[in-house]
């Protein structure tokens, strides 16, 4: 894209008007904000196990003694060498908020198909600190519509992102939000899906103020797991 060189004057009067332009989306993501906060909340009623360094563990024990968990459904499925690279790239951010979500009552984890093995072994090489667990036994990623089985693959027609979605695969994206009272029911509060999952994505915050944008020619096709980049 060209850009105009202009006096600072000039400049100064079209970084205003951009302004306004911000301050309306700052108000609409507020407004939206309260929106979320205020939806309704659906008791999990089934049982979850999942495999964990520390053993098995149920949902409400991956809390780790807080109120509020914050999962990152990891595209990484049994048999693969390898994370989703964009997975990965979301990842990149969660030791660092990780830090200020612990001192806000809210735990931040992963959850993936994967065997604890091969998650243990891919989160050792990327030096990512966040506890990953595994839902190889249970039905919580398909419940939760991130997993798809061979025949919802094969039928052209997957129920993700809340809708018929017009692509198919195995694995897809998402982050899901929930709350444990002091009774230890636990309740799903928020899930959010294709693009929903930039949430996590604070380096597209960044590259959003950029001289170059995001300058994607194809969506993420730059996008490399970061030991991967020259």
């Amino acid at each position: 894209m060209q850009h105009a060189v202009v006096l600072a004057d000039d400049w100064l009067t079209a970084r205003r008007d951009l302004l306004k332009a911000e301050k309306e989306l700052t108000r609409i993501r507020d407004r939206v904000a309260r929106q979320r906060l205020a939806l309704p909340w659906v008791r999990v009623e089934k049982e979850y196990v999942f495999d964990t360094p520390e053993g098995p563990r149920t949902l409400a024990d991956l809390f780790d003694g807080r109120s509020q968990l914050l999962v990152q459904h990891f595209m990484f499925a049994p048999g693969w060498k390898e994370g989703c690279p964009s997975c990965s790239y979301m990842a990149d951010h969660t030791d660092g908020m990780n830090k200020h979500l612990a001192h806000h009552d809210v735990t931040m984890i992963a959850v993936s198909r994967a065997p604890l093995v091969e998650i243990d072994r891919y989160r050792e090489r990327m030096g990512w600190q966040f506890k990953w667990v595994s839902s190889i036994g249970n039905s919580f990623n398909y419940d939760f519509r991130v997993s798809f089985t061979p025949e919802e693959v094969a039928s052209g027609d997957i129920d993700y992102n809340f809708g018929e979605w017009r692509e198919t695969g195995e694995e897809w994206p998402g982050v899901s939000a929930f709350y444990k009272d002091e009774a230890g029911d636990v309740f799903r509060t928020y899930s959010t899906y294709g693009r929903g999952v930039e949430v996590m994505m604070g380096t597209y915050a960044m590259l959003d103020i950029a001289p170059k944008g995001r300058n994607e020619s194809e969506g993420m096709d730059w996008l490399r797991r970061h030991d991967h980049y020259e």
